[in-house]
């Protein structure tokens, strides 16, 4: 009996498809897959999100480590919306029959600045698909590298997995206590409370559709989740704002995990220690002790 994953590959290209037909037929598909857009690093987004973080951006400053997540915004038409407010998948993200996608984790590696203003190419690329089995049903982790160039050559490179699931099946299963870290384990502490305002500028900010960061309704009766459920790309941009006040130099390298979902009108806390002389660990730990996100950042020049 095969695994329910290879049903899922062999819905994806059709039954009777073996194995080896398969994995040809996906490096065809998506292995390699690229597609090319144009930008500019605007002030105007740029300040939209700093002053949602109350502080000030200037034209032609260096733009934040990490804020590159304001350009490209995945630009559709509202006819080519998905159910979640996504854009559909097939243009670029693979088509796979698990209709809830969210990010998974990142990687980023920062060549050098980019400043407000520069034009900017990003060259994306699909590099795998990967089905899986988990506790709550069928995944499938999709790798997507984005490049980022502007005048000076390449300034950023981001390696995303985002996760493709299934629709929750009754109710939630019940899970052990999280484990609650020490805070006297870590050195540097911060906390705030993410509200609707915050979710929907940055939302808004980054043309994010997705409904689980605005409609309650969805977010409960379709997604399963308590609330509306806080932006990845937002816990990871208090995570870099946080680490640029307690440790100053520029970053090379920022990679992050989301472990569980934070929610609206919750406190998070954001717990930081280093790891080495140019490394450091940072978390985010919901209201109960969760550990809800876990980043890593490098410091100093870019190998």
């Amino acid at each position: 009996m095969q695994a329910p994953w290879q049903d899922l590959l062999h819905w994806w290209f059709g039954q009777g498809t073996s194995a080896s037909e398969i994995a040809a037929e996906k490096q065809r598909l998506w292995f390699g897959y690229r597609a090319e857009q144009d930008d500019e690093a605007r002030q105007r987004f740029g300040a939209l999100v700093e002053q949602a973080l109350n502080g000030e951006l200037q034209y032609w400053a260096e733009l934040p480590e990490g804020w590159h997540v304001i350009l490209f915004p995945p630009l559709a038409p509202t006819s080519g919306l998905g159910r979640d407010g996504h854009p559909q998948t097939g243009e670029f993200l693979p088509a796979l029959p698990l209709p809830r996608r969210m990010f998974a984790s990142r990687r980023v590696v920062f060549h050098q600045p980019l400043l407000i203003g520069d034009a900017v190419t990003r060259v994306s690329r699909i590099e795998d698909v990967v089905p899986k089995e988990g506790r709550s049903g069928l995944l499938a982790f999709v790798k997507v590298v984005h490049d980022f160039v502007g005048p000076r050559g390449l300034a950023v490179t981001e390696e995303q997995q985002i996760v493709y699931r299934e629709d929750p099946k009754g109710t939630a299963p019940t899970q052990a206590p999280p484990v609650h870290p020490l805070e006297a384990d870590y050195t540097w502490h911060m906390g705030y409370t993410p509200d609707a305002a915050l979710l929907f500028r940055y939302s808004a900010v980054t043309f994010n559709g997705h409904r689980i960061h605005y409609d309650n309704d969805y977010a409960r009766d379709v997604e399963g989740y308590p609330d509306r459920v806080v932006n990845g790309g937002l816990t990871a941009i208090m995570m870099l704002k946080f680490a640029r006040q307690v440790r100053p130099g520029r970053l090379s390298e920022f990679s992050v995990r989301n472990k569980k979902p934070l929610f609206v009108d919750r406190p998070v806390r954001i717990w930081g220690r280093p790891t080495g002389e140019a490394t450091a660990e940072f978390i985010a730990v919901d209201g109960d002790g969760a550990e809800c996100a876990q980043a890593q950042l490098v410091w100093g020049p870019a190998q």
